[in-house]
């Protein structure tokens, strides 16, 4: 019963070592490649994408050779601006990370949908150049028209559905004496009466014209109010 049990032991053990052994030579590098796009409009009117790349190695050997290659921007498309569509750097360990990125002036108008990059690098144990593909881009609505923005639109009113005519008028009253206030308070410390009253003497009156007539609108009658008096009383 010995011999069997010596036998499977080292059965065993070699079927150990031939394992290790195949974990050990596949040790190779994983790259992942993050392929990012931004739009930038320019005051001029043109649009410009920026292009950025992050290539990590999350594999546990060292690749050699990077090459990062980009081709979905054509030229009839697209006008490089600054930096270039493609690098190379010579090794990138375990762990490690690199970082590209180059700038595009957009010629057409319209959505572009981008192709994953191309990176290929080279292990020392492979005769033949391995590749990576990066992440696609989401698509880009190139030369978009942008809505004329209402400012109206980013004031919110809802507010006035907690406020009554009374509020209403107080603070307009409040914001006209206030305005009163800080102009003869200019006038006075500055010495500079005459010209002051002279460059806002019409804006202070358009003011005191608008909150006047709100102030009338906002002010029940006294007949409107004698009569809402008596209806409660009856």
């Amino acid at each position: 019963m010995a011999i069997p049990s010596a036998n499977l032991l080292i059965s065993a053990l070699t079927i150990f070592i031939l394992v290790s052994a195949s974990f050990a030579t596949s040790e190779t590098p994983f790259l992942v490649v993050h392929k990012k796009a931004t739009l930038n409009r320019l005051k001029s009117g043109a649009e410009r994408v920026l292009v950025s790349f992050d290539i990590y190695n999350q594999g546990s050997a060292t690749a050699y050779d990077v090459t990062l290659t980009d081709k979905t921007w054509i030229k009839k498309t697209f006008e490089l601006v600054n930096g270039n569509k493609s690098r190379t750097w010579e090794r990138l360990d375990a762990g490690g990370i690199v970082s590209h990125s180059f700038e595009l002036e957009a010629k057409v108008k319209g959505p572009f949908y981008g192709a994953p990059a191309l990176v290929t690098f080279r292990v020392p144990t492979k005769a033949v150049l391995q590749q990576a593909y990066s992440t696609p881009i989401l698509p880009l609505n190139i030369l978009a028209d942008i809505p004329p923005m209402d400012p109206l639109a980013l004031v919110n009113f809802d507010f006035l559905k907690y406020c009554s005519f009374s509020h209403i008028r107080i603070v307009f009253v409040i914001d006209f004496y206030c305005c009163l206030v800080l102009c003869i308070g200019c006038c006075c410390i500055n010495n500079l009466r005459p010209r002051v009253l002279a460059k806002y003497g019409s804006l202070v009156s358009v003011i005191s014209m608008v909150v006047l007539f709100v102030y009338l609108i906002a002010t029940p009658s006294k007949p409107n109010a004698a009569k809402a008096g008596s209806k409660k009383k009856r």
